[in-house]
């Protein structure tokens, strides 16, 4: 792939400097609609434009942090191992409100970013997303990066994975090449959630997709019946497995 990283959090500061409301909403508008023919311009739709005053710090720390230069850094990183995928990118990043945001539910929304990202990609963007409810870092934006950007190498390569067992390798590939160590659950309940996750393998129903990659808790969340998962017990195992694929046999 051809990668080019695009600052994009100077934008959405910007934008947080308006004041809450019709202002700084149509502000958003313009910003993120091509005016000229109605399409994105920029990839601004995880980013809540009503957002409250928890927002600007944040932006504030994490361009403190200089995240624009740590994701042009690891966007350049993954070029190599990217160059057999055909196709032109751009990448950015995208605060996406999770915290205290009714715009925002953290599983619906990740379930989104991970699986269902092809208008995205159609107009050539790839986006990480950086979400409120964690604690900004230079590890976390390069992780993001990474795992946005090897996701779609994935995909491009081998499709869209439509089952949870697609879903798994998709996920823990991508988070493995990008260096991740979260999430992780200590040997029991690796264990644990390998067994109970092999009859759900070929289930690509909501419901049942929330509860194995994220837990009973968002399935009780979204009111989904719960299946006896630890908080993102599958995604968890995703990671493990690849990381384990990554080094090979003992």
């Amino acid at each position: 792939m051809e990668l080019e990283f695009v600052p994009l959090l100077g934008i959405q500061r910007d934008l947080y400097r308006l004041p809450r409301g019709r202002e700084r909403f149509e502000a958003y508008l313009h910003a993120m609609v091509d005016s000229r023919t109605g399409d994105l311009a920029l990839p601004l739709v995880d980013m809540n434009p009503m957002g409250k005053e928890h927002l600007p710090p944040l932006l504030d720390r994490l361009l403190a942090l200089d995240a624009e230069t740590v994701g042009a850094v690891a966007t350049a990183a993954a070029q190599p191992a990217t160059a057999d995928v055909s196709g032109a990118f751009r990448v950015g990043l995208v605060v996406s409100d999770d915290a205290r945001g009714g715009w925002t539910d953290r599983c619906c929304s990740e379930l989104g970013h991970r699986f269902d990202g092809g208008a995205l990609y159609k107009r050539g963007w790839i986006v990480g997303v950086l979400w409120t409810s964690e604690t900004p870092s230079k590890a976390g934006v390069r992780h993001e990066v990474l795992t946005s950007i090897h996701r779609l190498a994935r995909i491009r390569r081998r499709g869209p994975a439509t089952t949870i067992a697609a879903m798994l390798e998709q996920e823990g590939e991508a988070m493995a090449a990008a260096g991740c160590d979260e999430p992780a659950l200590d040997p029991d309940d690796l264990a644990y959630t390998r067994e109970i996750i092999e009859p759900h393998l070929a289930a690509s129903d909501r419901p049942t997709v929330v509860a194995c990659l994220y837990g009973d808790e968002a399935a009780r969340h979204l009111g989904y019946r719960p299946l006896g998962f630890s908080p993102r017990a599958g995604l968890a195992l995703a990671l493990d497995a690849a990381r384990r694929r990554r080094v090979g046999p003992s």
